[in-house]
């Protein structure tokens, strides 16, 4: 049982930090419903790639190849990244770029990986799903927009914690779910936020603390490169940069002979973030529902085609691996994702709700304020 001085404790703490982050988590909100459906909401606008129909086991061409088709669709840039839908191995994206780390002028282009047409060049850095994924991630504002939604995120967890302890004691008085509909409006919306914070609490403490360690996504990549991919191509150090990198099909080959067992994920070219200038980064993932989600990554010399190294991915990575897919609903195929849909409006109408009771609450404490002082007029200033 919690004391008086206790309950006014955590309902400060509830009332505060929900007021510094609804604002925003009304925002991720909004911008979290689209991104649950972004391949559908793509398929609608036609920029997603859609392949013909042809036997599963129609033969693919040759990465290199691939690499050769972009290349004459983008002749000044280089590649990037190479990748593939986890459940779509028809299409490969290559992602190209002026220098192996640039930021911007970035293109990419998905092509057939059975008959070498491009599909599709998905605009990176317009468009509304690209309006929407960057105000979601870091407000158009990178790390420090990432850092401070993380931050809005933090005072989520809080708010939560702190409502579910508010809400216990306020429980022994009702029905679990009654709404009062004979009280007054304020009161009908403060039973309707308390049962749909209920409702959504475990979910929105799980979107919303997946949400803070991909706010640290970018400081996580930063130590693990120099944790432990600094230590994978440090036999490396010193040596000249190659002036013509090898086969991209021999480097990724090379890889699955050494993981038969896992697909590829994704293929960091020479010079990325996730590679070396001497290095393929070769990232192989497994089969399975879970080890789908997490990498393994395969150095692989750029000019001899021979893995130097690979290792398992720290704790620290594989737990942002985990917490990616799960932040947007994307275990458990369309079931899974109109769920999230229907949480995340409940989770809207909360945060909306919980708006409307603290400027209700301020409007009432103003006008009972002003009744106060007009009736120590009428008695001649004594209260």
């Amino acid at each position: 049982m919690l004391s008086a001085g206790s309950l006014k404790v955590w309902s400060w703490l509830h009332t505060w930090t929900s007021l510094v982050c609804t604002v925003f988590m009304l925002l991720l909100c909004l911008t979290g419903l689209p991104l649950i459906f972004h391949h559908e909401i793509g398929h609608l606008l036609g920029t997603e790639a859609e392949p013909a129909e042809m036997p599963a086991d129609t033969p693919r061409i040759s990465l290199d190849r691939v690499v050769d088709i972009a290349g004459e669709r983008h002749p000044d840039l280089g590649g990037m990244f190479l990748s593939q839908e986890m459940d779509d191995d028809r299409i490969w994206y290559l992602t190209m770029s002026p220098t192996p780390r640039s930021h911007d002028g970035l293109k990419q282009v998905a092509v057939d990986a059975r008959t070498g047409e491009i599909l599709v060049e998905p605009q990176l850095e317009s468009g509304f799903m690209y309006v929407i994924n960057s105000l979601h991630i870091d407000l158009f504002a990178g790390l420090p927009g990432m850092l401070f939604l993380g931050l809005m995120g933090f005072l989520l967890l809080i708010s939560l914690v702190s409502g579910a302890v508010l809400y216990a004691p306020f429980m022994r008085k009702l029905r679990f779910g009654e709404v009062r509909r004979e009280r007054t409006k304020r009161i009908k919306w403060l039973d309707l936020h308390n049962v749909l914070g209920i409702v959504t609490l475990v979910w929105f403490f799980v979107v919303g603390a997946t949400g803070v360690i991909n706010a640290w996504a970018d400081l996580l990549v930063d130590y693990w490169q120099e944790d432990q991919l600094s230590e994978m191509v440090a036999p490396y150090a010193g040596k000249p940069v190659p002036e013509q990198i090898g086969s991209l099909e021999a480097a990724v080959q090379a890889a699955r002979r050494l993981e038969p067992g896992m697909s590829v994920q994704f293929v960091a070219f020479p010079g990325t973030t996730f590679s070396s200038p001497h290095h393929y980064g070769v990232f192989m993932r497994g089969n399975e529902p879970l080890t789908s989600r997490l990498s393994k990554p395969v150095l692989v010399d750029a000019t001899t085609s021979e893995v130097t190294d690979s290792r398992e991915l720290p704790w620290y990575f594989k737990v942002l691996q985990v917490s990616q897919p799960l932040h947007f609903g994307d275990y458990g195929g369309r079931g899974v994702q109109i769920l999230w849909a229907v949480l995340d409006i409940l989770t809207i109408v909360v945060l909306g709700s919980g708006l409307y009771l603290w400027f209700a609450k301020r409007r009432r404490r103003s006008a009972q304020s002003v009744e106060i002082s007009d009736a120590t007029k009428l008695s001649g200033g004594k209260a």
